[in-house]
Formats: C-alpha cells, sequence, structure tokens
C-alpha cells in the first residue's frame, strides 16, 4: 500500500493564506489520517490510480479547501434530472464534498451506498471524512481506475466533470500528484533495500551517467528514449513500459530488481 496521507495532500495542493489556508488545513486533516486505507480498500492503489483521485478532488475541492460549492444551490430548484422535487431541494442539496454531490436522488443514493442519513442532515456529506467516502464510492461506480490505469486525464475528468472544464487545473493537479508518490515509492523501496539504498534507485529527476546507460538499454530494447544522462518522463515511461511487459510492479523507478532484469534482457 502507498502511505499516502496529509503530506501528499499538502504536497499537491496550491499555497493559501487566510481563511481559505484554514480550511484546507482543516480538510486535509479530516481526510490525511484514513486516505491509503480508504484508497485501497477501493483498489485506488496504484501510481497512476492514487495520483488521478488525488488529482481530481483537489481541483473539485478548489485546492482542498471547500467541500461545499461557492454558489447557493438556487440554480438546481426544480432539476427532475437530480431529483430535486421539493420546494427548496436546490439549495438544500447543493454541490458539498471533494467531487460535489449534487441533488436530492445523489445524496438519497450515496446515503442509502453508506448507510447514512444524508437526506435528513446534507450539510454532512460535507465533513471531510465523509466526503472522502463519498468520492470513493463515486469512484467504483462510475469504474475509472481503468481510466487511471491507461492514465487518460480527458477520461478521467469527462466522468467525473461530465466534461473538460478545468482541464489544465487537473493536468497541472495530476503532475504534481505523480511527483508526491513517486517519491513516496523511492522512499518505500529505499527502505526495502536497507541502508544506502535510496542511493542505488534511479527515479524522475535523477541525473548521471548511470541514467545514460540505462537509457542506451532501453533504446537497445526499442524504447524511443533520449540517452542525455537525465531521468525524465519519456524514461519513466520507457521503464514502466519494460516493468509492465516483465511482470514487474510498475513505479518507473529502477531499483536493483528492475535494473538486473534491464540488463538481462
Amino acid at each position: 500500500m502507498i502511505p499516502v496521507d496529509g503530506d501528499t495532500m499538502r504536497a499537491i495542493a496550491p499555497h493559501l493564506t487566510g481563511t481559505r489556508a484554514a480550511r484546507q488545513a482543516s480538510i486535509i486533516d479530516g481526510v490525511g489520517g484514513a486516505l491509503a486505507d480508504r484508497l485501497a480498500s477501493f483498489d485506488i492503489n496504484t501510481r497512476l490510480r492514487i495520483a488521478h483521485f488525488l488529482a481530481q478532488t483537489c481541483h473539485e475541492s478548489d485546492g482542498f479547501s471547500t467541500t461545499e460549492e461557492y454558489a447557493s444551490g438556487a440554480a438546481y430548484e426544480g432539476r427532475l434530472d437530480l431529483g430535486n422535487t421539493q420546494k427548496g431541494d436546490g439549495v438544500r442539496f447543493k454541490g458539498r464534498g471533494l467531487l460535489q454531490l449534487t441533488g436530492r436522488a445523489n445524496y438519497k443514493k450515496y446515503g442509502d451506498l453508506l448507510h447514512i442519513g444524508l437526506v435528513d442532515d446534507p450539510p454532512m456529506a460535507a465533513e471531510p471524512a465523509t466526503s472522502l467516502m463519498i468520492a470513493c464510492e463515486y469512484w467504483k461506480l462510475r469504474n475509472i481506475n481503468p481510466m487511471c490505469d491507461a492514465d487518460d486525464l480527458y477520461a478521467v475528468t469527462k466522468a467525473v466533470n461530465g466534461g473538460t472544464t478545468g482541464i489544465d487545473s487537473r493536468r497541472a493537479y495530476l503532475t504534481k500528484a505523480k511527483t508526491a508518490i513517486a517519491g513516496l515509492e523511492a522512499v518505500a523501496l529505499a527502505a526495502t533495500a536497507g541502508a544506502g539504498g535510496a542511493a542505488n534507485i534511479l527515479r524522475r529527476g535523477s541525473s548521471s551517467s548511470s541514467v545514460g546507460d540505462l537509457q542506451r538499454k532501453l533504446r537497445a530494447l526499442g524504447e524511443p528514449t533520449v540517452v542525455d544522462g537525465s531521468f525524465g518522463p519519456a524514461t519513466e515511461l520507457a521503464v514502466s513500459h519494460f516493468q509492465k511487459a516483465h511482470g514487474l510492479p510498475v513505479t518507473g523507478m529502477v531499483d536493483s530488481a528492475t535494473g538486473a532484469a534491464i540488463a538481462a534482457a
């Protein structure tokens, strides 16, 4: 299990000040402690799946600074497609949560799934821990994990948003998420390798003659990698392709096992 937590969320989120910073801290503290276990229970358990989940929730919650949409919700009044059949439903069931649950029908649907009374107590959907559970259930019902496995930002965004609104922001958060999670994996690999193990791991950002040697080997295996001694996105992708093809953990990093497999190939 990749040990994502509040620190991971902070590494992805924008730096805020004032009341927004205080609210961001409250949300991250409320979600971070349960994050790794909750994601794992929904099979959001690989670097790509976690990175896409955190990127999308970060964007939808305005940088983890709100779990309630800023608008009043009046625009949803009478929206039968959202199940808003009673007077006041628009405001009562406005968007809440990390992925903005909206409408009476959705509050009932996810309340029933989680066995909590969201229809009777709509603000509960904005509570950080509850909003994480709702987001995970939504992710599962929309079958978003395979889109993450394909690293298809557009498909993931459409599944979350219905369109591609905010795609540039989501892309930027995704890049930050991938970097943060790669760092966690590097630490885990180093711990597995023992003392001094970190020095033997090649990952994005590494720059050395060893990276150049790796790139030459990857080119010899048919990967279109530039030999420049700098471990960038293209090298990471080539390593990931190799790992997937050879039944290795797909981390995009080169530890002793991946290095030995590349040399043998």
